[in-house]
């Protein structure tokens, strides 16, 4: 998620970061490294063009200077999209462990998902976000394996 602009809210102790869509996050200097205080406040930051306009860096009075990615500031909004992404992600690389593990070839597994090799290998490409949760579901359950989804109170989380 590429952004748009990033500003300081020192009375809230917090960075801004708008996104194209429009959208404003909040990220605490509490979560951030090297953390800003009273006595060492940010003097500058800027959207950084070396990480692709995904994140940004601030330099502090001291001369500290520290680095944020998009991701840490999805994470700490809890984002739902990003969320689901990050899970699917997480299923595909279990997934492909599983492959390994088992010796079946990718032309038996995509037999049996009644799929196309290519399809198969689409599948397994973690940078694809097109693919769902059901094609993943289906995969580990012809690798063998049990898949359950907890859904739990948000406090029980942490």
């Amino acid at each position: 998620m590429k952004i748009r602009s990033v500003g300081v809210n020192n009375r809230k102790r917090q960075f801004d970061v708008t996104v194209r869509a429009g959208r404003v996050y909040a990220l605490p200097f509490a979560k951030c490294d090297p953390r800003p205080s009273s006595t060492d406040l940010v003097r500058d930051v800027f959207v950084d063009r070396e990480l692709g306009n995904e994140g940004f860096a601030y330099r502090l009075a001291s001369g500290a200077e520290g680095s944020v990615h998009m991701d840490q500031v999805l994470e700490y909004n809890a984002d739902p999209t990003y969320l689901a992404e990050q899970l699917l992600y997480r299923l595909t690389l279990e997934a492909e462990r599983r492959i390994e593990a088992s010796g079946l070839s990718r032309r038996e597994l995509a037999r049996r998902l009644n799929t196309s090799v290519p399809q198969l290998y689409r599948l397994l490409s973690p940078s694809n976000g097109r693919k769902s949760m059901t094609q993943l579901i289906s995969l580990l359950r012809v690798l063998g394996c049990e898949v359950d989804v907890i859904v739990k109170d948000r406090g029980a989380a942490a």
